[in-house]
């Protein structure tokens, strides 16, 4: 199955010059989303890790069956103010202004390993925010993986050093 076929390019969207990647025609695709989860799954074959991360919201889509199906803890990264114990936050550049996140304080412990996955690698801002929250606390990030990578966009360098893996290639 071709996973690029299953998701919508919508033209000068949210602005002007912008072509966005809609994945929800691939999520309402059973099969579609099951070989998507499928394939973010096996580029973690052979890596040792404790948790997995996701960001708010669609972090969360494929972090959380990958989670189950490897029998792993997943913390959820969130926006500033939805978490209700003791954070740890990061703020970092958006295209179009910035933003905050935040994970609990003790979500993840020194010396753990973990993974983040995410739907989308644009210009590594939110991952690399991820990796400053788990690196101050004293874990390790084993590897960051996507389902889209927008390569003109050059994410994969603000992450240099990590593992990348991605699945769809723009």
């Amino acid at each position: 199955m071709e996973l690029k076929d299953k998701i919508r390019s919508i033209p000068d969207y949210p602005e002007k010059g912008v072509m966005f990647r809609d994945i929800t025609t691939l999520l309402k695709d059973a099969d579609a989303l099951t070989e998507a989860v499928g394939q973010m799954q096996k580029k973690l074959v052979g890596q040792e890790f404790d948790l997995i991360l996701g960001p708010e919201s669609r972090g969360f889509i494929f972090g959380m069956p990958i989670a189950y199906n490897l029998k792993k803890g997943f913390i959820p990264i969130r926006k500033k103010g939805k978490l209700p114990a003791e954070v740890v936050s990061k703020e970092y550049s958006l295209e179009y202004g910035k933003a905050v996140i935040e994970m609990h304080k003790d979500a993840v412990q020194p010396g753990q390993k973990v993974v983040i996955v995410d739907d989308l690698l644009a210009t590594g801002g939110t991952a690399k925010a991820i990796v400053d929250m788990v690196e101050s606390i004293g874990a390790e990030v084993v590897s960051l993986n996507f389902l889209i990578e927008l390569d003109f966009l050059n994410g994969r360098e603000v992450l240099n050093g990590y593992n990348v893996n991605t699945v769809i290639n723009y």
